[in-house]
């Protein structure tokens, strides 16, 4: 059977890669009860020492537009807005969690870090090198330190390769080893991910969904990245089986020391694997901060309506829920001034005309709001203006 549309685009995107407290209590202890996934409990903060803070990926007014093509000319008149100014670090060993609804430009994201995408304007720059600027050789050297793991394991594996061809391409195109140094990398590396020889010459049709994504993390690894994209790694898994990929992640990063970049959904997950957490909406971050200030202390209105659709598993327990009002604007119109405002509860006169920017607040907590984050520069608008 041909592989469909996305299994295709998946395959050749993973090429060009080998070329309130209580509210995070809740949120571990629902998690728990759901099937079984266990997570352990957050550990206390302590500082970070000097190398963790040190920048791999530094993101600068990071801007992709794409063009929404229509008549016989099919001329670009309209854009969505994909990512609209974002400014980001990635430090390095670190996880950062990336949250937000569908469609606010989580994925793109990604994909522009790993240039998978052009960006529209704003620069990337990985180890202190623009990677926008490089041509195609110095780029092909720069993807042995940088790749991905995709949502959907089956889609991004080449039904017509054994396992052990798709683990050692990457290899192959990179030139490295010889046939017995390469075999010898492939055994490793499916030891490494919790898979036994004989697996390597089997199709990705003889796999659970598990061992699949097990594939795709051991292809990811094949280089010694220093980054890897990890794009809803678990949103496709049984419950079940997500603590195990989760605890391999966690396994992988402190013994080859990895910055991940971790895209979910699931907060739950997030709160535990991440060190730091991004909150984006409709093409911008919103809010920035480590784990404990994201989930015990949020700053923005979005934020806190996320953490309050966490379901509590007790039934009688009632909860203070943040209904958001409406449905999220067109990424091809966003709205004027804080493109949250026509959702928010908080919303003042100055949110309509006024675009807030990522202020931090203190302890590298940051967040775009007038109201929670002002900036003594912006000065609020008459109180005349309707609303």
């Amino acid at each position: 059977m041909e592989p469909g549309l996305n299994q295709v685009g998946a395959e050749n995107a993973c090429r060009r890669v080998c070329l309130g407290s209580d509210v995070g209590y809740r949120s571990r202890l629902f998690a728990a009860l759901r099937g079984g996934f266990f997570v352990t409990p957050i550990a206390s903060q302590t500082a970070p020492s000097a190398d963790a803070t040190e920048a791999l990926v530094r993101i600068e007014r990071l801007v992709k537009y794409f063009p929404v093509k229509e008549g016989f000319l099919r001329k670009a008149d309209l854009y969505i807005h994909a990512v609209d100014g974002v400014d980001l670090e990635i430090r390095r060993s670190e996880t950062l969690g990336l949250v937000g609804e569908s469609g606010c430009g989580k994925s793109t994201l990604g994909r522009l870090v790993l240039r998978l995408e052009k960006p529209t304007s704003g620069r990337i720059l990985f180890e202190g090198r623009d990677i926008n600027t490089l041509g195609s050789t110095e780029m092909k050297r720069l993807r042995r330190r940088m790749q991905i793991i995709f949502q959907d394991p089956y889609s991004s594996l080449n039904p017509r390769r054994t396992v052990y061809s798709t683990l050692a391409e990457p290899l192959i195109i990179h030139g490295i080893g010889s046939r017995s140094e390469r075999r010898a990398r492939v055994l490793a590396l499916a030891e490494e991910v919790g898979l036994r020889p004989e697996h390597l010459d089997r199709y990705p049709h003889e796999f659970s969904g598990g061992q699949r994504q097990r594939i795709g993390i051991a292809r990811a690894l094949a280089l010694n990245p220093g980054l890897i994209i990890a794009d809803e790694p678990v949103s496709a898994l049984d419950v079940s089986i997500r603590s195990q990929v989760i605890n391999l992640l966690e396994d992988l990063q402190e013994r080859h020391g990895l910055t991940y970049l971790f895209i979910s959904h699931d907060l739950s997950v997030v709160e535990h694997i991440s060190d730091r957490v991004a909150v984006m909406y409709l093409g911008k971050i919103v809010e920035l901060g480590d784990r404990y200030q994201i989930f015990a202390e949020p700053l923005h209105p979005y934020t806190e309506a996320l953490l309050s659709a966490v379901p509590a598993p007790d039934p009688e327990l009632t909860l203070d829920r943040v209904i958001l009002e409406g449905d999220v604007p067109s990424p091809i119109d966003p709205p004027s001034g804080c493109r949250f405002h026509p959702r928010c509860r908080l919303r003042i006169p100055t949110c309509f005309e006024i675009e807030p920017p990522l202020n931090d607040v203190g302890n590298g907590h940051s967040a775009a709001c007038h109201v929670r984050a002002p900036v003594e520069e912006i000065q609020a608008l008459p109180e005349t203006l309707h609303i």
